[in-house]
């Protein structure tokens, strides 16, 4: 453990070993929205006091009641969804691929991954992948400083935009309730529906906070571990090569994925495991303590600010044997066994561990097999990959591809 002065009065306390943030993961407290340079500060204004950013008996309240929202029988159907927002990625990187031999998926993944959630946020046919649009791939960040107007300006057009959803949405339901029987259910339809134990529903503000906290942590999240399994794809061509026959072996001569699949995708799904290890998509967990905890032998008081260093216990050698080499076999069946099961939080832990975890599992599945079915991936030999920490890990100079047919 160790702390360090940003430009709040008090200091940040830091840990990176599964035996100091063992106790503040089982604990539900929250994040410091209200710290100095605190990034949860900074996206507050965009996604606003949903299950992210809430705290205390709203947090609990709102957990309980989207909890139904990411059960097996909802998340089924997304399968075709992911699918159809593939199609578009696979088109998207061979129109590319025919004017650049080596280019850069940043963009790319983003908009591929932010079509997805907002088919299965709002039902929303956006067609981003194919035709862009003026708000969607704006860097959240660069209207922070001197273009902070701009961003409030894109924050309000992204909430009346949502706004618009919600209110026609509900009042769609109101008229015709039957509808929900009639098609798939997005995530819209289970928050305008669900009802707490007095039978009180959510507010238009809080459905709204709800959408914007999934599409932020949806996408942004989700962009970031495609791309770093894309580049290691490309990096490790004998594991690649594992996945592919195995993918052929499950999905044989078919091009969609089924939700059948996903479970078959064994070697599959330990290289993801293992490339979220080495590139957590969430580097860095911050929370504020609301009461006095002990780290390591040390008291830290309240209100005091804890960083929950992922990637540095990742890449811990007194957590991962060998960590910097790249073996999906860490995360075998056998192994998992005996591992603790707070030295790997890709989603974090505890109480308030990642509620989407499945949805963006699934996802990735589904890319990857329609990736490596379609194309053999390589890295530019030539390129700089370096992973630069941010609010989610990307790297800082981008991710160049070469494709190859199959």
């Amino acid at each position: 453990m160790y702390c360090t002065w940003f430009t709040s009065l008090l200091p940040t306390f830091s840990v990176c070993h599964p035996d100091t943030l063992r106790d503040i993961m089982k604990s539900s407290e929250p994040k410091p929205t209200e710290a100095t340079g605190s990034p949860y500060r900074f996206i507050m204004r965009w996604i606003g006091d949903g299950l992210l950013l809430s705290t205390g008996r709203k947090w609990e309240r709102n957990r309980r009641l989207l909890t139904p929202a990411f059960h097996f029988d909802i998340l089924k159907p997304y399968v075709a969804v992911y699918n159809q927002s593939a199609d578009a990625f696979l088109e998207n990187l061979m129109e590319k691929r025919q004017t650049e031999k080596s280019f850069d998926i940043t963009n790319l993944v983003t908009l591929a991954t932010l079509d997805t959630m907002m088919k299965c946020a709002l039902s929303f046919e956006t067609n981003v992948q194919r035709e862009g649009s003026p708000w969607i791939h704006r860097d959240i960040f660069y209207y922070l400083t001197p273009n902070g107007r701009e961003y409030v300006r894109l924050t309000n057009y992204v909430h009346d935009f949502a706004d618009k959803i919600i209110k026609t949405r509900r009042l769609t339901l109101e008229k015709d309730p039957s509808q929900l029987n009639k098609r798939r259910l997005d995530f819209l339809d289970i928050l305008i529906t669900a009802r707490d134990d007095e039978g009180q529903g959510l507010s238009d503000a809080d459905i709204r906070a709800e959408v914007d906290t999934f599409l932020f942590e949806g996408h942004d999240t989700t962009a970031s571990a495609l791309s770093w399994i894309m580049f290691c794809l490309g990096k490790y061509q004998d594991d690649q090569e594992k996945v592919y026959k195995e993918v052929q072996e499950v999905v044989g001569d078919r091009t969609d994925v089924q939700w059948e699949d996903l479970s078959r995708f064994k070697y599959m799904t330990i290289m993801i495991k293992e490339i979220m290890r080495l590139y957590p998509p969430v580097p860095v967990i911050s929370r504020r303590l609301t009461r006095p905890m002990e780290f390591d032998g040390t008291v830290i008081p309240e209100k005091f600010t804890v960083d929950i260093m992922i990637i540095h216990m990742n890449r811990h050698p007194d957590v991962w044997p060998n960590p910097m080499e790249f073996i999906p076999d860490r995360f075998s069946e056998e192994r998992v066994k005996y591992r603790d099961p707070y030295s790997y939080v890709p989603f974090s832990a505890g109480p308030r561990n990642c509620i989407g975890q499945n949805f963006a599992m699934n996802e990735l599945k589904v890319f990857v097999a329609r990736l490596v079915k379609r194309f053999r991936i390589h890295i530019d030999p030539a390129h700089d990959y370096l992973p630069f920490p941010e609010v989610v890990l990307r790297s800082k100079h981008g991710i160049k591809i070469i494709l190859d047919d199959r």
